[in-house]
């Protein structure tokens, strides 16, 4: 994956993380997919006070992708203010696992840590019904 869209990317999810509604937890998270074609779609979370019909900022970005006519995602990014580097939860895994098992995730905080990983070793045996 080309160094300057995942800048463009973490931009992006830097960015929109500010429009994430977190009332509950004030835990604001914004992510990017980049898709294989170079296109980046964005979401942040958005929380209920149902809890379960909370919707994480990595599920809203692959919705984005899968509304502008795409799932096939390279790369996702997510932004979060926290001291180290958050990974996506283990529903958001399993999402993108069927938007790309391929794909690398970046996890980044406002501070500038971060780290990469393959989602095959973060979502080991993935279920894949395809």
């Amino acid at each position: 994956m080309d160094e300057a869209v995942i800048n463009r990317a973490i931009d992006a999810a830097t960015r929109v993380r500010e429009h994430a509604w977190a009332p509950y937890s004030r835990f604001r998270v914004g992510a990017a997919v980049v898709t294989s074609d170079g296109g980046i779609h964005v979401g942040c979370n958005v929380e209920n006070a149902s809890f379960g019909l909370t919707q994480c900022a990595e599920r809203a970005a692959v919705t984005a992708a899968t509304a502008a006519g795409t799932r096939d995602v390279a790369c996702c990014v997510v932004v979060t203010d926290t001291e180290h580097p958050t990974t996506p939860c283990g529903a958001c895994r399993q999402v993108l696992a069927e938007a790309g098992i391929g794909m690398t995730v970046v996890c980044r905080t406002l501070n500038g840590a971060e780290q990469r990983f393959a989602l095959r070793d973060l979502l080991p045996d993935a279920f894949l019904a395809f």
